[in-house]
């Protein structure tokens, strides 16, 4: 009945139903065949799976980062990384990367960055001379950093999945995120020597200040959020309220340039966003607990330790088995069916549930630069007017780097654990 299930799953994925449809339907059909539980239990575990203080976030961050991009506040965060880290060789390749790292603090999601700043980065880097395929992939991932530096909508469902603190795992993706850009810039830097890539302008002390003081509103959001999280001043829900008042405050009254039609063309967009992230976990709730039931989890942990007790081995199979999931699963979806399975393992062998969530959402963000998934090759395919086939071969290479970070994460607890330990302790 296990492998009836996951089979059910795969099949309807391959015949294109929507996945939250094909997790819940081989759910349904598993009830009704075995008759183990009654049918109401569906229903219960449907809305159980949505019903959480901790997930009102989700609409809230959706809200606030399509805010700033409709408000245009993405033209002042790429302005003042370009004034700060212009001036390298290589120079607006870093500060696409600088303009993620900052717009990463506002919205959470790497698809948003791509589409917000993606336009904006693009454009600007082929108009300087880069090649096409290079902008794209350097783009792409750059903005995997978007759901690991707080505020993160996978984080959160994960937190809500595993019962961990969001505060604490919201501070933890700070150093991490911050490993992820630097190696990028490290790749950029050995790109722009071998193609000669110019650049980009004098450093400028009064240009520093001058894009800081315009784009401050914009910048001031992320100290927001997370001061606001490590002050205690916001659990990360209310923080997601503050971050879209404050969004909404920027995009009418101090930028004004968001009309009353673009306002409502967000509202839907986040009501359309939300119920799709909502409905994947609904429909991913039953899943897990299906599996739970079914004892999958202790299987699972069980075949890993005949495989080896060695905890470095184990951490190499949980990434091994995350990256590979990454490839075929929407990232949400991917969240609420492995942590149940994983989250055990990872306890018996000490693995703090923090640092678990840390290494699981970066894993995944690497399969957001993965076919056939890739959500954020999709979205840049199209931004660039580039066929998703070359935009996946010309980032393959900017992989290499974040699984480097990924497996430092990984094997160095503390790269994550160190930050929230020595605000929350």
């Amino acid at each position: 009945m296990t492998a009836f299930v996951i089979i059910g799953v795969l099949v309807l994925l391959i015949l294109g139903v929507p996945i939250a449809i094909a997790l819940g339907g081989a759910s349904m059909a598993w009830v009704y065949i075995t008759q183990r539980v009654p049918d109401f239990i569906i229903m219960q575990r449907l809305v159980g799976g949505v019903n959480s203080f901790p997930l009102l976030a989700v609409p809230f961050f959706i809200f606030a980062g399509n805010l700033m991009n409709a408000a245009g506040l993405t033209t002042h965060i790429f302005g003042f990384a370009r004034s700060l880290v212009g001036w390298m060789r290589g120079g607006l390749g870093h500060v696409n990367v600088g303009a993620s790292i900052i717009f990463a603090g506002m919205s959470g999601a790497a698809v948003a960055d791509a589409g917000g700043l993606g336009t904006i980065e693009i454009k600007a880097m082929t108009d300087e001379g880069y090649d096409r395929d290079v902008s794209v992939a350097i783009t792409a991932a750059s903005s995997t950093i978007g759901p690991i530096i707080p505020p993160s909508l996978p984080l959160v469902v994960y937190g809500v999945m595993a019962q961990a603190s969001i505060g604490r795992l919201f501070i933890a993706g700070i150093v991490p995120g911050l490993l992820m850009g630097l190696s990028l810039m490290v790749l950029i830097r050995f790109f722009a020597h071998r193609r000669g890539y110019p650049v980009d302008a004098k450093f400028s002390v009064t240009n520093v200040f001058r894009t800081l003081w315009k784009g401050l509103p914009a910048l001031f959001t992320p100290i927001l959020i997370i001061g606001g999280i490590a002050l205690g001043i916001f659990t990360p829900t209310e923080a997601a309220i503050a971050a879209s008042a404050y969004s909404l405050l920027l995009g009418v009254v101090v930028y004004r340039s968001i009309s009353f039609k673009q306002f409502v063309a967000v509202s839907l967009d986040t009501l359309e966003t939300t119920a799709v992230i909502l409905f994947i976990v609904a429909g991913a709730s039953i899943f897990a607990w299906i599996l739970t039931v079914m004892r999958v989890p202790a299987m699972f942990g069980e075949m890993l330790f005949t495989i080896s007790e060695n905890p470095i081995i184990l951490l190499l199979l949980i990434n091994a088995v995350l990256f590979v999931i990454g490839f075929f699963m929407e990232t949400i979806a991917a969240i609420t069916i492995m942590v149940p399975v994983l989250l055990p393992v990872a306890l018996s062998i000490g693995i703090d549930p923090v640092h678990l969530g840390i290494f699981m959402i970066l894993n995944l963000m690497i399969g957001l630069l993965t076919p056939p998934v890739g959500m954020v090759l999709y979205v840049l395919s199209r931004v660039a007017r580039m066929p998703f086939e070359d935009c996946a071969k010309a980032t393959a290479v900017f992989i290499i780097p974040l699984v480097i970070v990924l497996l430092l994460v990984t094997f160095i607890p503390q790269l994550s654990l160190w930050l929230p330990d020595l605000i929350f302790n």
